[in-house]
């Protein structure tokens, strides 16, 4: 029988007798069939940088090149992943923690993983990368001030920010810990949605994800 133990109100379950299946369609065989490699590229920025209309526009150029792709939106796990979770910092942890295995379920079946997160702890994307095979986590930082960011306030959170009518909101009441090494950076402020799509695709192809 498996144990428990609560840790900040989560169960956590143990038992030694879980042991992870080698799968007979192996992630190599997958990749072969699907005429590129997986990988997981993982977009980070304040909110209104444009990470979602980036990736999704990524996501529509790599499947006009044949590829298998998914883009995990923060507001779109939200909904139902990750619904039971808040804004805190254990939350917003634990949160980009089960994005990450999920990516990592994605690249083993042989697919791009496109995330878009705001993700602003540095440590939460380090542990991510750390449990990943070297080379899967593409940490794409799109970056953009937040001046600009307020300025498009699509979804109207800076303004309800600024009103104190929502706590914890990344780059008011709560920081955001820029990436410190990245393997692409996009300025949205200064790049436009088709060159920045091009600068990506340049970087798949230069690693060896695409052909």
């Amino acid at each position: 029988m498996p144990w428990f133990r609560t840790v900040r109100s989560e169960v956590v379950v143990s038992n030694s007798n879980v042991v992870w299946h080698k799968p007979v369609v192996t992630r190599e065989l997958r990749e072969k069939r699907n005429g590129h490699r997986a990988a997981t590229l993982w977009f980070t920025g304040l909110s209104g940088a444009g990470k979602s209309t980036l990736s999704h526009a990524l996501e529509e150029r790599l499947f006009q090149m044949g590829c298998n792709t998914f883009v995990f939106d923060g507001d779109n796990v939200r909904h139902g992943l990750c619904k039971d979770l808040g804004f805190s910092e254990h939350d917003r942890t634990e949160n980009i923690r089960r994005i990450g295995e999920v990516a990592k379920l994605a690249n083993a079946a042989g697919i791009i993983a496109i995330t878009a997160f705001i993700s602003p702890f540095r440590r939460d994307r380090d542990q991510v990368r750390t449990s990943m095979p070297q080379g899967d986590f593409i940490e794409v930082y799109v970056k953009c001030p937040i001046e600009e960011c307020e300025s498009r306030d699509v979804k109207g959170l800076y303004k309800k920010a600024r009103a104190g009518q929502i706590s914890e909101f990344t780059g008011i009441s709560s920081p955001y810990e820029a990436p410190e090494n990245p393997e692409v950076v996009i300025d949205t402020s200064t790049q436009g949605i088709v060159e920045s799509v091009d600068q990506l695709v340049a970087y798949c192809r230069a690693r060896g994800i695409i052909a």
